[in-house]
Formats: C-alpha cells, sequence, structure tokens
C-alpha cells in the first residue's frame, strides 16, 4: 500500500501514519442476544500536529441497495505511540507500543494497550468503564490490518455475560477526500 506521510504529522505518530486518511467499507455484526446484521462503516483517522492520531467511528446497519441504515455505533477517540511498552509486555524489533483511548456514544469508556508493527495493530483492552445506562463490558480485543492495500479489522468482546468472543468485523477501502470528491469541475481558465 503507497501512502504518503503528511508533512506535519509529529514523528511520534510515524509508525500509524499508514492509517491517516477516510476509510470505508462493509462487515457484520454477530454475537449472542444480537441478531446478525451487516453493517456500513466510516472511519476517519486524522492529525493536528500533536504525538496522536485522532479517531473517529460510525456503524449503521446495511440498508437497502447499500444505502446507509440505522446507526449501530458512533466512537472517537485518540490512537498514539506511547514512549515505552507497558510493564511485562514483549515486543518484537518491528514494533511499537500502542496505546489508544475511545469513547462510545452508547456510554463506554475503553482503554486499550497494543502493539503496531508492520502493518498490523493488536490491542487488549486495559479497563472499561461505563456510564450508569451504558454497555456492560468486561473486556475486549482488536486487531486491524493492511491486507493488499485494504484495512480489515476485528473486534472480540466480552460483554451481556459472554465470555471474549467475535462482535464485529469489517473490511474498509480508503477513500479520496470527500470535499475534493463533492467540488464540481473547475472552469478551464487557461483560454485554450
Amino acid at each position: 500500500m503507497t501512502f504518503v506521510i503528511p508533512d506535519d504529522l509529529a514523528p511520534e505518530a510515524y509508525p500509524l501514519a499508514w492509517l491517516v486518511g477516510r476509510w470505508s467499507g462493509h462487515g457484520e455484526v454477530d454475537y449472542p442476544g444480537i441478531p446478525r446484521a451487516e453493517i456500513v462503516q466510516d472511519v476517519v483517522f486524522d492529525h493536528d500536529g500533536g504525538p496522536y492520531l485522532t479517531y473517529s467511528s460510525t456503524v449503521r446497519l446495511r440498508g437497502i441497495d447499500d444505502q446507509h441504515g440505522q446507526v449501530w455505533s458512533v466512537e472517537s477517540g485518540f490512537w498514539r505511540v506511547a514512549p515505552q511498552p507497558p510493564e511485562g509486555v514483549v515486543l518484537e524489533d518491528f514494533q511499537h507500543p500502542l496505546e489508544v483511548v475511545l469513547s462510545d456514544a452508547s456510554g463506554l469508556l475503553t482503554c486499550y494497550m497494543g502493539a503496531v508493527g508492520n502493518g498490523r495493530i493488536d490491542l487488549a483492552s486495559r479497563f472499561a468503564a461505563a456510564t450508569e445506562s451504558g454497555p456492560e463490558v468486561r473486556g475486549a480485543t482488536r486487531m486491524y490490518g493492511n491486507v493488499a492495500g485494504e484495512l480489515m479489522w476485528a473486534w472480540d468482546l466480552a460483554a451481556f455475560g459472554q465470555e471474549l468472543q467475535s462482535y464485529m468485523s469489517a473490511r474498509l477501502t480508503r477513500v479520496e477526500d470527500a470535499a475534493a470528491a463533492d467540488e464540481p469541475d473547475a472552469p478551464d481558465t487557461t483560454g485554450s
């Protein structure tokens, strides 16, 4: 996969540079007590020059004729390469320690620890906290991978009295900048 490291990306975030951009694609949610459903997901990894990436994701149920249906989840957060691995975590030479903090509109806050390297990210929850009406989650893992230029990811969840098992996964493709794609063709000002 070819990508360009943005000029103003903080050097600390270079191991995550391949994620920067807008991604969209399809997947599924399937978990005990939740009917299997196809999903459409839009993800944005961005930066503001700080030593981290910002993250936002919207998952919708897949509607008729691939139209977006009802919103399933919305989450946002920060991804940063940690200065050193957490105690007890051993990394391969090509890996960097990673810390991710995600908040979900359902009232869930999750802190993940893990590793990034060679186009793969492995995360495990360090803790999950919920509001009074938020979902009861005991643990989670996530895996993200660059597979032939696409972003594949899987989320395993221990929640609602269930053991850790597959919850959601998707296959996302990098998309053009939405603003540029929506602009009408510029008039020819060359005089030809």
